[in-house]
């Protein structure tokens, strides 16, 4: 799922394209990808785009006469500029007068998803309300983060508690500030929520400007939560950059946590849910 980084480039290289341009045409080509009925899509075409806003996980079109395109990714969602053709992925092409957006998804399952919302009230009541963590202060972060006692990979990927950070970014804040992913929020101590708070600001930084200058003046083509310069998202079995020990995991759902079991979990190796189980006495219980 694209989060912060990759999702503030989209917006940058958007508001260079589109803002104050007009909205020409909307091409619906899955109708399952439009979540709301009213105000009419029709309604959108040869408004002009005010801004280029984020909500969260969402990229906001906001169009004049308080008509808001409200585009989420999901996981496998994804934006082209200027498609020249339409791919048998692509959900919906949004027309310009000086290009056209499209938006893809890959895979047969349809999460990706549309609405357009009439007034800055409808566009409030889909913000979950996470805390913006760039523009946050030591104490509202601490405050938000003791809000409700969960581990840290929970908080930290809950879009109620914190806005735009994901499963890929939630492992390298961690593995920064060197935190494990299962510890409790509520037993934190203050060094250690300023150890987090700033490892979350320096890696959401960092990434968003490597990001943006990866893309240039380009609209960003490789969206991707797995890259090679990442310390341990998507690095399983691969040595920690900062220790050289091999990068563990835990894997849930579709989803996993990776890790440094010498960074952050003083060497200790955590029970995954499905092996551990199966292994259960043959289950490494640390490093050797």
């Amino acid at each position: 799922m694209p989060e912060l980084p990759d999702l503030t480039v989209y917006q940058e290289q958007l508001a260079a394209r589109i803002a104050k341009r007009r909205l020409l045409r909307v091409r619906l080509l899955n109708p399952f990808l439009l979540r709301t009925a009213l105000p009419p899509l029709a309604g959108v075409e040869g408004k002009k785009v005010e801004k280029i806003e984020r909500v969260g996980k969402r990229i906001v079109i906001a169009l004049e006469g308080e008509l808001y395109l409200v585009l989420h990714l999901m996981v496998a969602g994804r934006l082209r500029w200027q498609a020249k053709s339409a791919r048998s992925s692509t959900l919906a092409v949004f027309e310009f007068e000086n290009g056209a957006l499209a938006l893809t998804e890959a895979g047969t399952k349809r999460r990706a998803s549309l609405h357009l919302l009439q007034g800055k009230a409808a566009l409030d009541a889909i913000d979950p309300g996470g805390l913006e963590v760039l523009d946050s202060t030591l104490e509202d972060f601490a405050s938000r983060l003791a809000a409700e006692n969960h581990t840290l990979k929970r908080a930290l990927t809950d879009p109620r508690l914190f806005a735009g950070i994901g499963n890929a970014y939630s492992d390298e804040i961690l593995h920064r500030a060197r935190l494990s992913p299962v510890a409790m929020t509520q037993t934190l101590g203050e060094e250690q929520v300023a150890r987090l708070h700033g490892a979350t600001k320096e890696v959401l930084v960092e990434w968003t400007q490597r990001l943006r200058s990866q893309a240039g003046d380009a609209f960003p083509e490789k969206v991707t939560a797995f890259r090679e310069e990442m310390a341990v998202h998507g690095r399983y079995g691969k040595p920690c950059p900062a220790c050289g020990s091999p990068v563990q995991r835990i894997v849930y759902a579709e989803n996993e946590t990776n890790y440094c079991a010498r960074c952050q979990t003083g060497g200790k190796i955590l029970a995954d849910r499905a092996l551990s189980r199966l292994l259960k006495k043959s289950w490494p219980r640390s490093l050797p």
